[in-house]
C-alpha cells in the first residue's frame, strides 16, 4: 500500500509484569496514529500492506472483549473502520482510543481487551511470518512456560507498515530506555 500517510505520529507504551499478565519488559507496544486513509476496500489493502512487510496470517474481525495475550507471537492490528477503546497491559495497564487509520503493534505477552467499540469497528490483524498465536488469559497456570515462550519469540524482520527501516525495527532493536525511579 503506497498511500501511507506522511503525517503519522508514534506512541510507545511499556507494561510491567503484574504477576497476572506477563506483558513484555523489553519491547514497547507501538501505536501508529493516522497511518493510511480508510475506505470501502481498506481491509484488503491493510492485509496486503502487512503481508508485503512479512506480517501475514491476516484476519478481519474485532478485538475480544476480555483480557488476553499471546505468548508465541507478536501481533499487529490495523483499525480499518470505526473506533475502539482498548485496555492494554491488563487491569493495571492503560486505556487507549484507536480510530480508523491507526495501527497498534502488540509485543508477545502484552494483554489487550476491547472496552467498547463503535458498531462499525473492523480490524485487520496479522503476525510476523504468519506465525499463529496461542491464546492466554491473565493468571495462566503455566507461567514459567509462558515466560519462556515470550522470551523466545523472534524479533520481526520488518515493521508491518514501513518495512525494513520502520519505527518498530528501530525501537525493538535499540537498547531499552532507562527508567527513572
Amino acid at each position: 500500500m503506497s498511500n501511507v500517510s506522511a503525517a503519522v505520529t508514534i506512541e510507545e507504551h511499556f507494561f510491567a509484569d503484574d504477576r497476572r499478565v506477563p506483558n513484555n519488559p523489553s519491547l514497547p507496544l507501538i501505536v501508529y496514529r493516522g497511518v493510511v486513509e480508510t475506505g470501502a476496500r481498506a481491509a484488503a489493502a491493510w492485509e496486503a500492506l502487512f503481508a508485503e512487510n512479512g506480517w501475514s496470517g491476516g484476519w478481519h474481525n474485532g478485538i475480544y472483549p476480555h483480557h488476553h495475550y499471546h505468548s508465541t507471537a507478536h501481533e499487529v492490528l490495523g483499525i480499518v473502520t470505526g473506533s475502539v477503546r482498548v485496555r492494554l497491559g491488563g487491569e493495571s495497564g492503560a486505556t487507549v482510543e484507536l480510530h480508523a487509520g491507526d495501527v497498534v503493534v502488540i509485543p508477545a505477552g502484552v494483554a489487550h481487551k476491547n472496552e467498547g467499540a463503535s458498531p462499525d469497528l473492523l480490524v485487520v490483524g496479522a503476525y510476523p511470518g504468519g506465525k499463529g498465536p496461542d491464546m492466554k488469559s491473565p493468571g495462566a497456570r503455566e507461567r514459567e512456560r509462558v515466560l519462556s515462550n515470550i522470551g523466545s519469540v523472534a524479533l520481526p524482520d520488518c515493521d508491518p507498515v514501513y518495512g525494513r527501516s520502520g519505527p518498530l525495527v528501530e525501537r525493538w532493536r535499540a537498547p531499552p530506555a532507562p527508567t527513572s525511579g
